[in-house]
């Protein structure tokens, strides 16, 4: 009886085992291949030029969404809203210098909510732009920590790039020879001293793949793979760094296209009917410098290059994006040769298109299309059937719809919705529109992007969470893909298009309505009668002064009066008259300060916030001195 109850717990035992080792291997697993400044030329996307036969392999059996933008088209900030599901309004990473959690110390990414669900989750490459996470590539997302580029090999004969990007003798000797003389004057910053006077915008040299960087990211993910440890699921994420100036690739890949055979952008000017400030200087592009290389503008201010140096650019970005299509053929090779494949989900994106010439602009930084749409495809191994949806699917969408299909919760708060019927075979989204967006100084742009018109809409001294009125707007564009895929003429004075435009002003005052999300919290904590006299009297002096300093603008000179009133009044009211201890105060104010820099959020950025507070405490200190 007691070996028949023995075998009994044996065999329960065993079951039990066998179904949590099941559980977690019917988990898919995550391959997230992030492609800096990767715009659709694939062939998988019509581009007949492109060679990029491992992307498009993924894309057979996967779902490829071709009319797919960014919420705003720069590294940092796009990046930022990809890994949180959230928009820059809310993450409020508009620039290469914010801090995601400085800002929003507890919002959640992907790969940290993966991890929180049994997820071993591995990053490596540029995934997070490091300028807007901590040194450690945003600790909270990775169960190991992000995989230091320092640790990557090179071929023997090879050290790392010079300057990260370069390989050729050529370059390399000139980038060492500068770096000396930095030294030797004592330079702080010697990379920085090189960079500032020479930096190539492409090499073509004859090394093998693995001297670049990328080369050596794919060999790193291949052993992490070829060690990976499957008894739980993995998240591993893989940051390429190329299609990004320089463009830098091995000699095989510039051989590959026909540098005569390569067209130029047709319409290279502002658009009939323009608004000035959607364009830029290519300020990115003049960055790059070598002593052949001379930089001027045209008459409308944009960058004007000679013909010959375009199709150098065009041919290097091709080269460089069939460089990474290589490697992610390699890395893709080793998922299968391992059985991987089976259960791995394959994400590929592009972090913001590129401008190639159009409009006589270069880089990224704007609202047009080349800059806004960028690649997104989803392989689901269950699925193995390819499709392709061209209704608009914007990259906020990608958390809700990797949850869905790995089967765990999806937060309740994010900005997109699940693509997963899509992945189906679903053809529509249910989306009206993508939404982009791009700041100008004090400005920022909001773009709207329908399967066949894209309306901008661009606003003065106002954020989407603010309320929008007709006086704050600066400027509209309205643009029809279907006759105008080139941006050639802004409708939006079109007696044709009349109709459009007031429906997408409707569209654009729904959204902008929708984001006023913080209005009812704002509310509460700033609905104290301005009663208190000396609350209004110390704010009045307070933010006088720091609207002086500042030079602050009206709306933001009256909101920060408003922000500091209540600050006052509430900590009187709390405190006043209670027989409260120094530290019993001192809880009160923190908490205080707290909820106010929550509010001056709303208005201005961190930088900002943290002179405010150091202007705050040297006006304060001078009128206690006084009384």
């Amino acid at each position: 009886m007691r070996i028949l109850l023995f075998a009994l717990i044996c065999i329960v035992g065993f079951q039990t085992l066998f179904s949590q080792q099941n559980e977690n291997y019917t988990k898919p697993n995550i391959l997230f291949i992030a492609v800096d400044d990767l715009k659709p030329t694939m062939g998988v996307y019509g581009d007949s030029f492109a060679i990029t036969p491992n992307i498009d392999a993924i894309a057979k059996n996967g779902t490829t969404f071709l009319n797919n933008h960014v919420q705003q088209a720069i590294c940092g900030p796009s990046r930022a809203s990809v890994l949180t599901g959230k928009r820059p309004d809310y993450t409020k990473v508009w620039d290469l210098k914010t801090k995601m959690r400085d800002i929003n110390p507890h919002i959640l990414t992907i790969p940290e909510h993966f991890k929180n669900n049994g997820y071993q989750t591995i990053g490596l490459g540029k995934i997070y732009d490091p300028r807007c996470v901590d040194k450690d590539k945003d600790k909270p997302s990775w169960s190991i920590p992000h995989i230091k580029e320092s640790t990557f090999k090179y071929p023997k004969g090879f050290k790392s790039p010079a300057l990260g990007f370069y390989q050729s003798k050529e370059i390399t000797t000139k980038v060492y020879a500068l770096m000396n003389e930095a030294k030797r004057k004592g330079e702080k910053n010697a990379n920085e001293y090189v960079r500032s006077r020479y930096k190539p915008p492409f090499e073509n040299a004859d090394v093998p793949d693995d001297a670049y960087v990328d080369g050596a990211i794919a060999n790193r993910s291949i052993e992490l793979l070829e060690n990976m440890d499957v008894s739980k699921p993995f998240f591993l994420a893989v940051g390429f760094k190329r299609p990004h100036l320089p463009f830098v690739a091995p000699k095989k890949y510039w051989d590959m296209y026909d540098e005569n055979k390569i067209k130029l952008a047709s319409y290279q000017k502002k658009s009939k009917n323009a608004v000035d400030i959607a364009y830029h200087k290519s300020g990115e592009m003049r960055s790059y410098k070598s002593p052949e290389l001379k930089y001027r503008s045209n008459s409308q201010g944009l960058l004007e290059l000679d013909k010959d140096f375009q199709r150098k650019l065009i041919h290097g970005y091709y080269a460089a994006t069939s460089y990474i299509d290589a490697q992610i053929g390699k890395v893709v090779t080793k998922l299968k040769e391992k059985g991987l494949h089976k259960n791995t989900i394959i994400v590929l994106w592009g972090d913001h298109g590129w401008h190639l010439g159009d409009h006589s602009l270069w880089n990224k930084h704007s609202n047009f299309e080349q800059a806004t749409r960028s690649p997104l495809i989803i392989y689901n191994p269950k699925v193995h059937k390819g499709f392709k949806v061209d209704t608009p699917t914007e990259f906020v969408d990608l958390f809700p719809t990797l949850t869905e299909i790995a089967g765990i919760n999806t937060p309740k708060n994010l900005d997109g919705v699940s693509l997963n019927t899509q992945i189906n075979g679903e053809k529509n989204t249910s989306k009206l529109f993508a939404v982009s967006q791009y700041p100008r100084g004090p400005k920022m742009g909001y773009s709207f992007r329908t399967k066949q018109y894209r309306y901008t809409v661009w606003i003065k001294n106002k954020k989407s969470t603010e309320s929008i009125y007709k006086e704050d707007i600066h400027g509209e564009e309205l643009y029809d893909y279907k006759v105008d895929f080139n941006e050639i003429e802004n409708k939006i004075d079109d007696k044709d298009y009349q109709k459009i435009k007031t429906t997408f002003q409707t569209l654009a005052a729904r959204y902008f309505n929708s984001q006023i999300t913080t209005k009812k919290v704002v509310e509460i904590k700033r609905n104290i009668p301005r009663k208190n006299k000396y609350a209004q009297n110390r704010a009045n002096k307070v933010s006088e002064f720091i609207t002086k300093q500042m030079n602050l603008s009206n709306s933001k000179a009256t909101f920060l009066n408003e922000t500091l009133y209540n600050k006052y009044a509430s900590n009187a009211e709390k405190t006043r008259g209670k027989g409260l201890s120094n530290e019993e105060k001192g809880v009160i104010y923190k908490a205080t300060f707290n909820a106010t820099r929550k509010i001056l959020n709303q208005k201005f950025s961190t930088k900002e916030i943290t002179e405010i507070h150091k202007l705050e405490r040297k006006k304060q200190k001078e009128l206690n001195n006084k009384n």
